[in-house]
């Protein structure tokens, strides 16, 4: 039997798979998956990364659908927004039976 395969669904997951494939991203996302919505200030200090740093991955984030932001006063509270990138952390990071995902 032949494959069968819906090109722009596997196009669209590779695009997906792109974005998060940098470890600054990746570390961002599973920190979002992990606990919740944060500021740049936040992550820049977890990752001891500069702050231009960050928002360039949180823009390419952004970019992908992967990540919003909410402005709060003059900060702006990030978090996940894609259920699949939950999925594919849960995958990569988590065993089966893990109580904690």
């Amino acid at each position: 039997m032949p494959f069968t395969y819906d090109k722009e669904q596997l196009a669209e997951t590779a695009e997906l798979l792109k974005a998060l494939a940098h470890p600054v991203r990746l570390c961002i996302v599973k920190g979002f998956f992990e606990h919740g919505a944060c500021t740049v200030s936040t992550i820049q200090e977890c990752l001891d990364v500069p702050q231009s740093t960050v928002s360039q991955h949180l823009a390419r984030l952004r970019q992908a659908g992967i990540v919003e932001g909410t402005r709060h006063g003059v900060e702006v509270h990030y978090k996940l927004v894609n259920p699949r990138v939950g999925q594919i952390i849960t995958c990569l990071f988590y065993s089966e039976g893990d109580e904690n995902h």
